[in-house]
């Protein structure tokens, strides 16, 4: 891992690692989006809840490079693409076959402006993953830190590659605390299935990365804490 990596790592992390072999987070990835792929968007729109709020909150101006990791069929893409014309954005995901996908999608609406890779959350570089001279201007994570099994190494592999003063955001589920008890254990027991489980220790390791300086930190609970979003601003 990178200096960054490293330095946070070793003061809070637990000392056992959660990377995992490359060629087997690529396989597992495609096998479980081989089919879902195709109707992913149509049943995802019900419970992911806060992409919308998400990209309305983004500060993105002419000219920024802008990097969903995670991106799945490229929905957040899209609609990025569309509304600021004079920026760039790209795309990643350990499933070439959810790739497969969103460029199709993409190319039928005639988008010149996004670029995808595929590539694994923790492992990806701006230079040597996309060809860029410069770090991100912005980077989000929508419903996939909840799914990547290294998500610490993921954030902070997007702060790497980040813009010193510059913002990462993360939309993803939260602890439905005030929403009713069976309400809770309906959606986690659904979601297991997936294998998509909120991790507990996301908030604390923001904070973490904020009491030791690498930036501030912002949370927003939505739709009675059935999701979250947080931007967390790269220190300078």
């Amino acid at each position: 891992m990178r200096k960054f990596n490293k330095r946070h790592s070793e003061e809070i992390q637990n000392p056992k690692s959660t990377i995992q072999n490359p060629d087997d987070a690529f396989e597992k990835m495609d096998k479980m989006y081989r089919h879902q792929r195709y109707f992913y968007d149509l049943t995802r729109k019900y419970y992911l809840l806060g992409r919308d709020r998400l990209i309305k909150e983004m500060k993105i101006s002419d000219g920024d490079n802008v990097l969903e990791i995670g991106c799945g069929t490229a929905r957040n893409l899209i609609i990025l693409a569309k509304k600021h014309r004079g920026a760039h954005f790209f795309g990643l995901d350990a499933s070439a076959e959810m790739l497969k996908t969103a460029q199709r999608k993409i190319d039928a609406k005639h988008l010149e402006n996004i670029t995808l890779k595929t590539a694994l959350a923790d492992e990806f570089s701006y230079d040597e993953t996309f060809d860029l001279t410069g770090k991100f201007d912005a980077c989000f994570f929508s419903y996939a830190v909840s799914i990547i099994p290294p998500w610490k190494e993921s954030i902070e592999n997007a702060l790497d590659n980040l813009k010193a003063g510059k913002s990462l955001y993360i939309v993803d589920f939260y602890d439905q605390r005030s929403l009713p008890v069976w309400f809770q254990k309906t959606l986690k027991g659904w979601l297991k299935q997936f294998h998509v489980k909120y991790p507990k220790e996301l908030i604390p390791f923001l904070a973490s990365l904020e009491r030791n300086g690498f930036g501030k930190l912002k949370i927003t609970p939505l739709y009675k804490r059935y999701s979250l979003l947080a931007e967390f601003r790269k220190a300078i």
